[in-house]
Order: C-alpha cells, then sequence, then structure tokens
C-alpha cells in the first residue's frame, strides 16, 4: 500500500480563515480498511495492552530468580529492667543501657524451588502467547466484519446504478406514454401505474442511499478512521484472484492456522504447567543464605554489656511445607480436572471449526453456481423486457404485461450484483474461518 496516498487521503485540509474542515472521501482497497485498522481500531488497542500486560507478567515471575536482599535498621530507648528470686522476693533494679540499636543485612539466593519459579515463567510465557493467539483472533473477527461492511456498501453501490437506470428507463418509457396519451392511443390509467413504478424506483434509491450512509458510518467508526470519511469501495475487487483448493487443504490449513484452535492448545499447555507448579509444592525449597548482624547493648548478659555486637553468617537453607502432603492433593485434582476440560474444549473447537471451514467452502461453491446462474438470468429478462416493451408499443401487449418484465429485469439485475459480490464474501469467509484473513 502506498503511505504517501493513503495518508493523502485521510487528511481534512483546513481552510484558511473559515475553520471549515472538509470531509475525506477517496477509494480504499480492503487491504487499507484492514491497515488502518490495525492502529486506529479501538478494539485492537485494548488487545495490545493486554499483550504487554501479559509481556510484563514475564518479567516479573523472572525477578523471581534474584536473591532477596532485606535490611533493617533501629534505634530505641532502653528501660531499667529488675531481678527477682523464684518466688518474686529479693527485689534488686538492673541498670540497662537505655540507648539501644539494631542493624541487619539479609541475602537468600534461590538455588532450588522444585520447579516452582521455572513453572511460573513458563506458565507468564505461554499466557502471553494466549494473549498474542486472543489479539490474533479478534483481529480476524474485526476484519470479516470490516470486509461484510466493505462489501455491502460496494453491493449497495452497485444496486443503486441498476436502480439509477431503470428508473431513467422507466421515466423514457414514461414520457413516451404521455405522448401517446395526448395522441389518444394510451390510457390515463396505463401512466398511473408506470408513474407507481417510478416512484417506487425513487424510493428504493433514499433506502439505497440510507444503507451506504449506515454501513459507512460503522465502518468508519470500527475501523478508526477519522470522523466523516467517506468510503468509496475499489471497483478492481471483483478481479480479485481467488485461489482455493480442495477441501482437505483447507481443513489441513485451519488445524494450523486457526488463532481459536492455537488459543485452545495454549489452554491445555497452561493447564499442564499448572499441575507441575502443584507438585512443586511438594519438593523443598534451597536456598544460599548470608547475612551480617550489628547490634546493641548485649542484653544476653548479666549484667549487661554496653557495647555493640557484630557477627556474619553463611550457610545453606531449606524449606519443606509438611502441610503441603495434604493440601496439594486437592490442588492436583483440581489442575487436572482443568486440562481435561481444557481437552474437551480443544476438541469441541476442533469440531466447530472443521464444520465453519466446511460450510463456508460449500457456499463459496455455491456462489459460482449461482453467478452463473444469475449473469444467464439477466440475459433471459432482458430479451424479455425488450419483447415485451416492443408488443406494447405496437399496442400487442398490456401494461402490467410491461410493469412485469420491468420488474423482472430489475429483480435480475439485483440478483446479480449479489451474486458477484457473494463470491467475495464467501471467499473472505473462508480465509476467516481458516484464520487467513
Amino acid at each position: 500500500m502506498n503511505n504517501h496516498r493513503l495518508l493523502a487521503g485521510l487528511l481534512c485540509v483546513l481552510l484558511p480563515g473559515t475553520g471549515a474542515v472538509c470531509h475525506a472521501q477517496r477509494v480504499f482497497t480492503l487491504d487499507e480498511i484492514f491497515t488502518v485498522a490495525e492502529t486506529g481500531s479501538a478494539q485492537l488497542r485494548t488487545s495490545y495492552a493486554s499483550e504487554k500486560e501479559a509481556q510484563r507478567e514475564i518479567n516479573v515471575s523472572r525477578a523471581r530468580r534474584l536473591p532477596d536482599i532485606t535490611a533493617a535498621l533501629s534505634v530505641g530507648y532502653n528501660g531499667d529492667g529488675f531481678t527477682t528470686k523464684r518466688d518474686f522476693s529479693d527485689y534488686q533494679k538492673a541498670p540497662i543501657p537505655h540507648f539501644g540499636n539494631a542493624m541487619s543485612v539479609t541475602v537468600t539466593q534461590p538455588v532450588y524451588t522444585g520447579g516452582a519459579i521455572s513453572g511460573s515463567i513458563k506458565i507468564a510465557e505461554l499466557k502471553s502467547t494466549a494473549s498474542r493467539f486472543a489479539t490474533d483472533m479478534k483481529r480476524d473477527n474485526l476484519r470479516f466484519h470490516l470486509a461484510g461492511l466493505y462489501l455491502d456498501i460496494y453491493k449497495y453501490s452497485n444496486l443503486r446504478r441498476v436502480v439509477e437506470s431503470n428508473l431513467a428507463a422507466a421515466r423514457r418509457v414514461l414520457g413516451e406514454m404521455h405522448a401517446r396519451y395526448e395522441q389518444g392511443t394510451a390510457l390515463l390509467n396505463d401512466i398511473t401505474r408506470y408513474e407507481l413504478l417510478v416512484s417506487n424506483l425513487e424510493l428504493e434509491i433514499i433506502r439505497i442511499d440510507n444503507s451506504i450512509s449506515i454501513f459507512n458510518e460503522n465502518l468508519v467508526t470500527i475501523s478508526g478512521l477519522p470522523s466523516g470519511t467517506v468510503v468509496s469501495p475499489d471497483t478492481t475487487l471483483l478481479d480479485l484472484t481467488m485461489e482455493v483448493p480442495g477441501l482437505e487443504q483447507w481443513q489441513q490449513e485451519a488445524a494450523e492456522a486457526s488463532p481459536r484452535l492455537k488459543l485452545a492448545r495454549t489452554g491445555i499447555d497452561i493447564s499442564r504447567k499448572a499441575e507441575d507448579l502443584v507438585r512443586a509444592e511438594r519438593r523443598p525449597n534451597i536456598g544460599l543464605e548470608a547475612g551480617w548482624s550489628f547490634n546493641g547493648p548485649i542484653l544476653t548478659d548479666v549484667p549487661p554489656i554496653n557495647r555493640n555486637l557484630s557477627y556474619w553468617y553463611v550457610g545453606l537453607g531449606v524449606k519443606y511445607n509438611l502441610l503441603s502432603l495434604y493440601k496439594s492433593n486437592k490442588s492436583l485434582a483440581r489442575s487436572r480436572a482443568a486440562t481435561f476440560v481444557a481437552r474437551n474444549e480443544l476438541d469441541e473447537i476442533g469440531q466447530d471449526v472443521a464444520m465453519s471451514v466446511n460450510e463456508a467452502h460449500i457456499r463459496w461453491q455455491e456462489s459460482q453456481t449461482e453467478l452463473a446462474t444469475r449473469d444467464k438470468g439477466v440475459e433471459l429478462a432482458m430479451r424479455n423486457y425488450n419483447t415485451v416493451s416492443m408488443r406494447y408499443s405496437a399496442g400487442m401487449a398490456l401494461i402490467t404485461d410491461l410493469l412485469d418484465a420491468a420488474n423482472a429485469r430489475i429483480d435480475a439485475e439485483q440478483q446479480l450484483v449479489n451474486a458477484r459480490i457473494n463470491i467475495i464474501y464467501n471467499y473472505y469467509r473462508l480465509l476467516f474461518t481458516t484464520g487467513k484473513i
């Protein structure tokens, strides 16, 4: 895509001295709409924020590998003590140095946690992957929705041209009828009936314009285009090269590329890793410890010694939660149940994706057949209309015959427009169901 051309089409120029803002109006390809939605869609911005949050969670989990360092400092006032015999007699006052201080630094480096730290990191990474797949799934849904709106605008724009063409033809026939009425060769009732046809076609144009306006507003809002942008579909879309292989290949590509399946598989991996975390609770935690302490006065002696005592130590610490032997059984059963549910969900989603691909493939094949049928229908409707029109001009057909022929032609042309768009729509539906849109 030409970025300069896209930006030029999107920017509204502020007229000097007037404060009036023009509305961007240009031809957009569907790929350009997709590109704009990547950064302009509010839905995707939320997903991107979730991805960043999941990535930060990985950093938090990795930080657990770093040593824990704690430092403490305190000063205080020590009151005098006293001593007595065991029967609380012979009270004697025991003076204690009043100023007290304490400082300590402790460093603990995890060496072995039973897989708890590495497991939590892996789960964070899997959740980040799942968040990315969730974004892909939302992006696919968004693109398919935008494609539907884009094709609706295209279809209704083509329908408008069909109705305009038929309206112009109806007005010409109506003019001929007025001339024949003045000559006494046409009935007023015939003119009234054809005026009703003209009126209905004019109303149809209004309805089409309103539909196009609604589709355009929805497309602009969802994709994040500037407000007031008028999207004109690319007319070369009908020349799109559609490579549609056999159903088996589509099913295989869906099994590999579908974000729904990727997300479901990641869910199973997360559940399995959660089981490993529960098992890690049954294992001891081992860490290297080092510390330094500086305290005063020394109160463990009698009388107290008014000096500071400093010492350091290095050692190996082992912790084991005995209660985890009881608690972990229930947690492990819960995690296994979650894994079982995740597997069943994967099977269910796999079946749903396969059915969706099968339906989309059949509908695409059907749309090809429909196009050939509608194309032939237009040819027959035009031939019938021309025949009836000549017979009516020769006074050999009724006005009802002409109206029926005109309505049949309009209906055939509209169905042909719909059939052409349906081929494109069903192709994008195939791409959507396989995760390749």
